[in-house]
């Protein structure tokens, strides 16, 4: 893989397929765009109905082109392609870039079309980019190929794009020019027939010139191949990516709590985040993000110390760095004694570093090397309003020179300015990101901090558990839809995963018995396999107390459901003994089409769906998914024993996390899984599923 895509982006020959003498038209742009951008090697125009394209000879096919070819760029109508197709690899082309439309996107017909063309591809060795994009590019100086349709050449750099659209891609390589962000290659992938993201990402992930990785993306070709390359990649280089499609309108209906709660949004955010991905909602986004990484360090924390020469923006700067996730501390008294012997008395020496209006260049020259030294910062914004009298270009300057050598990344803010203008060249020599407000800063930055966060975790491990899994497909046997409870707590002991005694009866009688047997006071609860949601019925009655109240139970949920015409959905009852007071939380799985298992973790209850604290996480999962998991919930108090309330047992929730995902790797019957609640007491005391459903094909 670390060489199979050099003939599509390190050529020596190119010939494009389609080359045209009338400018303006694909054809013609693209040939124009490889001979005007200094392309290093050899371009070789293939037009029938021409003796030369733009002062270049032309050949009438590719049997008649004197070299042999390594990239065909093929850019005539969709009906040739084919034919085309035949001719490259009966003169032995490597690569093939189909820039035309008509394929896969039109619908089946299509799709066949490009199908057979793939296999044409693949079985003579050859690699495919498209059809149905805008081309691709190499700025490096030593191969300098554009073979795109874009009207603008990009400055090299260490970013590498990879674009699912054409369109968003010619927007991208404009903005990267204006924002100063240097450009290594770019791949218009379009249908990505042959070579995928996940091809590019590999290729980029040895390419030494490249720094950073970006992606716009439409769709996961294999979403565990994605997990997996990224992972790997994003551990020596960031990658950063808009994922398009975020909206709930194609999210299944589900009738267990972890259906309803796991949209294919919902994977798409667990796949992301477990990968390792930085995700921006935006292309501006985006390329905020690109210019911390592709310029400054990534930060080993996220305390931050703001720089300004007015009041308004350092506030603005404060609250947008608290928003995300950001911490704006006080300064060392080292720091701010060190400030005062140089600022007015009107300055503000605490953070943010307010030094007024009135500030010189000098001044921040010498005030960002105190902040940067500072041991209680890990980051610095450098905020600047022109205020009369002061040049920003100066100001520039002074940056460049105060943070020259600084190993802790420096972001300004010079306002309403956007990138890096020729104005602030300085800015660039120093490779200093800028943006127009600082709010736009404190995002970029704090989207680099998780990043950094998810270096410093580890990779982790899957770890090897103790499990039954020929014991749970007994258990599974010929059902199928929601197990009854005896299987159901069959498959969770097979796994490991502690449960309350439990004893199913069908009638008062025996429910009485059960209790008897198991102690008072018991919880008795609704068995059916149609209803989910018990105490959407009435269907649990806690702390009974005797064998006369668990008949009155029982009585009482047969009344409920016969009143709501459901009495034929009654299997009877189970009876638990009551469990000692703990946090109430939530662990699910459900497969996800295209995503596979997605394992769920939060807050439980009967309000689980209500609250949403849950997060997700795609299999297979390591053990500091699992951490991940269980540190990632908002209610992190409720776990910390919040008043007086018991303090869970992390150690105990993420084996049960880990064991859930291990059965749903291991089952492909079960479909759907929810313990809710599974109640955690003090450390080392373990946890235990109260109530359990599990859902088979």
């Amino acid at each position: 893989m670390a060489h199979s895509l050099d003939s599509l982006l390190k050529p020596r020959t190119v010939a494009v397929i389609g080359a045209s003498r009338t400018r303006g038209t694909i054809g013609a742009e693209i040939f124009h765009n490889l001979i005007a951008n200094g392309f290093t090697g050899a371009v070789y125009p293939v037009n029938p109905g021409a003796t030369s394209v733009q002062g270049v000879r032309a050949y009438p096919d590719l049997r008649a082109v004197p070299d042999a070819v390594d990239l065909a760029v093929i850019v005539v109508p969709a009906a040739r392609v084919p034919a085309v197709i035949d001719d490259c690899v009966a003169a032995g082309v490597k690569a093939v870039l189909i820039i035309t439309a008509g394929f896969a996107e039109t619908g089946d017909a299509g799709r066949a079309i490009q199908d057979a063309m793939l296999a044409k591809v693949r079985a003579a060795g050859m690699r495919m980019v498209g059809p149905n994009c805008l081309g691709l590019l190499n700025a490096d100086p030593a191969v300098a190929l554009d073979a795109t349709f874009a009207p603008t050449w990009p400055p090299h750099g260490n970013v590498a794009f990879s674009s699912q659209s054409g369109a968003v891609g010619l927007a991208i390589l404009d903005y990267a020019k204006e924002l100063g962000i240097g450009i290594h290659q770019f791949v218009s992938i379009g249908n990505k027939a042959d070579v995928s993201g996940n091809d590019l990402i590999e290729y980029w992930g040895a390419d030494p010139q490249v720094q950073v990785v970006l992606l716009y993306l439409e769709s996961f070709g294999n979403p565990a191949r994605f997990l997996a390359t990224c992972q790997r990649v994003a551990r020596t280089k960031p990658i950063v990516a808009v994922k398009s499609g975020r909206t709930g309108a194609g999210a299944r209906a589900a009738s267990s709590h972890t259906g309803s709660l796991a949209g294919s949004e919902v994977a798409v955010e667990a796949l992301i985040t477990q990968a390792g991905v930085i995700r921006t909602d935006t292309i501006e986004e985006l390329f905020d993000v690109a210019m911390v990484l592709a310029n400054q360090p990534v930060p080993h924390g996220n305390r931050v110390a703001l720089l300004t020469n007015a009041g308004g923006p350092g506030i603005m700067a404060a609250d947008a760095c608290e928003s995300h996730g950001l911490i704006v501390p006080e300064l060392s008294a080292a720091t701010t004694a060190a400030l005062r012997e140089f600022l007015p008395p009107e300055a503000s020496v605490k953070n943010p570093v307010d030094m007024i209006a009135s500030a010189t260049p000098a001044a921040y020259e010498r005030a960002l090397p105190l902040l940067l030294a500072d041991p209680g910062v890990d980051a610095v914004i450098v905020l600047f309003v022109p205020p009369v009298g002061t040049e920003a270009a100066a100001v520039a300057a002074a940056i460049q020179r105060g943070g020259a050598g600084a190993t802790k990344p420096v972001l300004t803010s010079f306002m309403g300015m956007h990138g890096v203008p020729a104005a602030l060249s300085s800015l660039r020599e120093g490779r200093f990101p800028s943006y127009a407000f600082p709010e736009a800063a404190a995002i970029a930055l704090a989207r680099v901090v998780r990043y950094g966060r998810w270096l410093a975790r580890g990779a982790g491990a899957v770890p090897e558990l103790a499990v039954d899994a020929a014991a749970a497909r007994a258990a599974i046997g010929d059902h199928h839809g929601w197990l009854p409870p005896d299987a159901t707590r069959a498959v969770l002991a097979a796994y490991g995963i502690a449960q309350p005694s439990t004893q199913l009866a069908t009638s008062a009688d025996a429910a009485a018995a059960a209790a008897d047997a198991v102690g008072y006071p018991v919880a008795i609860k609704l068995a059916s396999a149609t209803i989910t949601h018990k105490t959407d019925v009435g269907g649990v009655i806690l702390d009974v107390a005797d064998a006369a109240a668990v008949r009155q139970a029982f009585a009482d949920i047969h009344a409920r459901l016969a009143a709501i015409g459901r009495a034929a959905e009654m299997a009877g009852v189970t009876v638990q003994p009551m469990v000692p007071r703990g946090v109430e939380l939530f662990v699910g799985a459900t497969r996800t089409p295209g995503f596979g298992p997605l394992i769920g973790f939060g807050i439980g209850g009967v309000a689980v769906e209500l609250w949403k604290d849950v997060g997700f996480r795609v299999h297979p999962l390591t053990d500091a998914d699992a951490r991940d998991l269980v540190d990632g919930v908002r209610a992190q108090a409720l776990l910390d024993g919040f008043r007086g309330g018991p303090v869970a047992d992390r150690a105990a929730l993420q084996d049960a996390i880990l064991r859930v995902d291990r059965l749903m790797g291991d089952l492909g019957a079960v479909l759907e899984l929810d313990l809710n609640p599974i109640v955690t007491r003090g450390p080392g005391q373990g946890v235990i599923a109260i109530d359990a459903r599990i859902r088979v094909a």
